[in-house]
């Protein structure tokens, strides 16, 4: 359906469910499954009980700078949506949602992610405005590099780091190993899910790898992405004393992986949204769920 005929149709205006359409909250499941091994890993090692405030907290910080930072994306890109047939149709293309409230929505969402880093400790707080940055930064980041992808993993990255913070108040280097696969496999999706734009970009100079490099070397770009994430969750999962459970839903991982890039090809892309929603929101619950299980039988308690 073209922007006009989107706007021809009566649309409700500003209501919370349009609201929650356009920032997708559903999609929260890529990111907080990550954030919850950081947070219970940090736990085992810290007296192997499961603080479920604490994982409350973090999961309102989450899905609180999440909403913030897909509100802001929308805003800032809704001229460039407006001229891509498939993103036409989005709210604020259509007026479902009004700019004023998509502002209000972002502004609640961010507010509610500085208090709950605020009742989290003093650190979490003091690097929260540091998470918020690069979430503004990506959607501008189209229009000055080919590597906007780069830009949407680091601030995925900083989840699982936020999340070991969170609970221990301190640095931890294994966090970090754990962000960086989380923002490289993240990033590498988000080279599949360009790869359908590729006509739009060109047209409207809209940047982006694989409008300037080609469908085929975005494709071969996120193969190599998600081997170096795999490394990355298996030197994590060595650094972090993980047994059979983990290894097991590496290995779920590694198969998801392989089928993720079998169902996507350089001239047939109509099983894209399989393997950008489906598998990956797969991968996220499956290594939760295996590493979770790992840390039971080692002993967290509920």
């Amino acid at each position: 359906m073209s922007a006009s005929a989107s706007a021809a149709v009566p649309q409700p205006r500003s209501t919370p469910r349009a609201f929650l359409r356009l920032v997708m909250i559903e999609h929260s499941v890529f990111a907080l499954p990550f954030a919850y091994i950081a947070a219970l890993t940090a736990m085992f090692r810290l007296d192997k009980e499961i603080h479920w405030g604490t994982l409350l907290l973090v999961t309102v910080a989450m899905v609180g700078l999440r909403t913030f930072a897909m509100a802001a994306n929308r805003i800032i890109d809704r001229e460039i949506d407006a001229r891509n047939p498939r993103t036409a149709g989005r709210e604020l293309v259509t007026g479902a949602v009004t700019v004023k409230s998509a502002w209000t929505g972002a502004i609640v969402a961010v507010v509610v992610f500085l208090g709950a880093a605020a009742l989290l400790n003093p650190l979490c707080l003091a690097l929260a405005p540091v998470a918020v940055v690069p979430m503004v930064v990506y959607p501008y980041g189209k229009r000055f590099t080919n590597f906007p992808h780069a830009i949407l993993g680091l601030a995925q990255a900083m989840g699982p780091v936020g999340a070991w913070l969170a609970v221990t108040g301190s640095w931890s280097w294994d966090a970090v190993i754990l962000g960086l696969a989380v923002g490289i496999w993240i990033g590498g999706f988000d080279l599949i899910f360009a790869c359908q734009d590729v006509q739009a970009d060109r047209a409207h100079g809209v940047l982006s790898f694989p409008a300037r490099f080609g469908i085929p070397a975005a494709l071969w770009g996120a193969r190599v992405c998600h081997a170096v994430t795999t490394g990355l969750l298996v030197w994590f999962g060595l650094a972090t004393g993980a047994e059979l459970f983990y290894w097991v839903g590496m290995v779920i991982v590694a198969v998801a992986f392989v089928y993720e890039h079998r169902v996507v090809r350089p001239h047939d892309l109509s099983r894209l949204n399989r393997a950008f929603f489906s598998v990956n929101g797969f991968i996220g619950i499956a290594l939760f769920a295996c590493a979770l299980l790992d840390l039971l039988v080692r002993g967290l308690t509920p």
